[in-house]
């Protein structure tokens, strides 16, 4: 821990994050993170070990078996993926910053760095013997230069004008060329988002999942639908967010299951993952969306296609992977939405990935009609996996509205 830190600062912080949106929908993410961090203030990071953590936060018994009883490896993991998500939020000031690395439950407490203040030069303190203002290249705020021995008045009152000048065009040059400079496909693309400065709205869905480490007396496993985040929605949402970090845009992050319809009204919405549940109201009203009987589906006028993931394991591995990505205005919200949807995780981190790359995006809208800028639309890409991760992309079937 950073010895700056005082515990005070830790508690804090904890208990920003206990009662954040990211973690206050899991009762077992709040109790797994809390035990952890109390334990490391205290000095016992020593007692962190899996089977301490599996008795003592999950009430399992002494001998319990952690090879087949994954619960604490699994809760782990999600506190990792909704503390990312938590610390993604670029609006969030916070004095430390608690992170569990990976392959460890001993929390790490770091000390949030400040932004430098810009540099400063107090005019009315520079020297009485004619000192000149120059800009040096690559450096904040103004260099000091002694002048030779006074000379005339009249030839120092000149310079003086003309340095001022000078630093007048400069900055209206630094300051006009920026407007100037050609948008980027990206910038096109995300500009209807960006309508005044309302913050855009980031919500990854929570992935339903049946609680593998427990078998009730009658066989059936406990289903939970705001427990976890999946692991491409959550890569998602970082491309999405540094992106707009990068571009200077205010953003805010919430979680699936606390954002209803009446949330997305008149606020410009990203829409992760998984659209066959948490956002079934919503993608159903497009020409494309994802389905599921069986297998996750794009649909097409809600007939079955033949975009779906190929050799899909058990594990939901494939050689390949199907994503919708959809931007539209919805008159239900009154706002624009963007969708990224992927049959699988590759699905949705690849269109991710190609709605912020300027490269890809460019590639993708090759035949798209020349105003596409002034439409709705609709992009099937399918994706090639490649060492479970995307990677080519092909748009198959476009629409424009």
């Amino acid at each position: 821990m950073d010895q700056n830190l005082a515990s005070e600062a830790v508690h804090a912080e904890l208990g920003r994050i206990l009662a954040s949106a990211e973690f206050k929908t899991s009762k077992r993410c709040q109790d797994f993170l809390q035990f952890v961090v109390e334990r490391a203030l205290v000095g016992s990071s020593e007692d962190l070990k899996e089977r301490t953590i599996g008795i003592e936060v999950f009430g399992r018994a002494p001998s319990y078996n952690t090879g087949t009883d994954g619960i604490v490896r699994i809760n782990a993991s999600e506190v990792r993926k909704r503390l990312a998500i938590y610390y993604a939020d670029s609006s969030r000031l916070c004095e430390c910053r608690i992170a569990l690395p990976t392959g460890s439950y001993v929390p790490q407490f770091t000390k949030c760095a400040a932004k430098p203040a810009a540099a400063v030069t107090d005019i009315s303190r520079l020297p009485e013997s004619g000192a000149l203002m120059t800009l040096e290249s690559g450096r904040a705020g103004l260099k000091v230069a002694p002048t030779p021995a006074p000379g005339p008045r009249f030839p120092r009152v000149v310079t003086v004008f003309a340095v001022a000048a000078f630093l007048l065009a400069a900055v209206l040059a630094l300051r006009w060329l920026p407007l100037r400079s050609s948008p980027t496909i990206v910038d096109q693309f995300w500009r209807p988002m960006f309508q005044g400065r309302t913050p855009i709205m980031i919500v990854p869905a929570y992935v339903p999942a049946y609680d593998p480490a427990t078998t009730p007396p009658n066989g059936q496993f406990t289903l939970m639908t705001d427990q976890y985040v999946g692991g491409g929605d959550l890569v998602a949402a970082v491309q999405i967010s540094s992106m707009l970090v990068r571009l200077g845009h205010p953003f805010i992050l919430r979680m699936g299951a606390d954002v209803s319809l009446d949330d997305l009204r008149n606020t410009p919405t990203v829409l992760i993952g998984y659209s066959t549940t948490q956002w079934k109201d919503v993608t159903n009203r497009f020409r494309y969306y994802l389905g599921y009987a069986g297998r996750a589906m794009v649909r097409d006028y809600g007939k079955p296609t033949n975009w779906y993931p190929r050799d899909e394991t058990p594990e939901l591995h494939a050689s390949e992977d199907y994503a919708i990505v959809s931007r539209a205005f919805d008159p239900e919200t009154h706002a624009m939405l963007i969708l990224v949807s992927g049959c699988l995780q590759y699905g949705t981190e690849g269109a991710a990935r190609l709605i912020t790359n300027p490269d890809l995006l460019a590639t993708a809208f090759r035949n798209a009609p020349k105003d596409w800028q002034k439409k709705n639309l609709q992009l099937v890409v399918q994706f090639d996996v490649v060492a479970n991760s995307p990677a080519s992309s092909r748009v198959v079937a476009s629409y424009y509205w």
